[in-house]
């Protein structure tokens, strides 16, 4: 089994969620935060959502408040801000770590394989990882490149 499979995350309402679930699927694991000049992000990352889901795109927010304070809420603030600002309605985590000695084993997995411009750290909130449908990580995007950006290497992995 890759390894990418045997790593889980609790769900925004502390839910065990293994990613053994995600087999055969097209991922996108994105670090979210609810107060951030990117956070509009949420509204391509839905678009996304809803129109590569039925042809096996999952996405999967992580929120984190680790970039300015911008992620201060509980799970209730997060899902509420989520839903009622955005209409998310993708997988969201628990709030995690992405850097430092209490990184979530997600995001250790995910920068020992993808280094970015940092090394082995995410830059900013909107951090972008794409997995393939075998769970080899493909492509890290920057916190800057818009979901609407990613449509060729998402049809291309789903093809793929």
């Amino acid at each position: 089994m890759h390894p990418f499979y045997q790593l889980s995350a609790n769900t925004l309402q502390g839910q065990p969620f293994d990613f053994q679930a995600l087999q055969g699927k097209v991922v996108l694991i994105v670090n979210t935060a609810s107060q951030c000049g990117l956070t509009h992000q949420y509204e391509g990352l839905q678009a996304l959502h809803e129109k590569y889901q039925d042809q096996g795109l999952v996405i999967i927010g992580f929120p984190c408040n680790q970039f300015g304070g911008q992620e201060p809420g509980d799970a209730k603030q997060i899902q509420q801000g989520c839903l009622v600002n955005y209409g998310v309605d993708f997988l969201m985590m628990e709030k995690v770590d992405v850097n430092g000695d209490t990184t979530h084993p997600v995001y250790q997995y995910l920068k020992d394989v993808l280094p970015g411009l940092l090394g082995k750290r995410i830059k900013w909130n909107f951090s972008k990882f794409l997995i393939a449908r075998d769970g080899q990580p493909l492509k890290r995007f920057a916190p800057t490149t818009k979901p609407e950006k990613l449509v060729q290497s998402i049809i291309g992995a789903l093809n793929g």
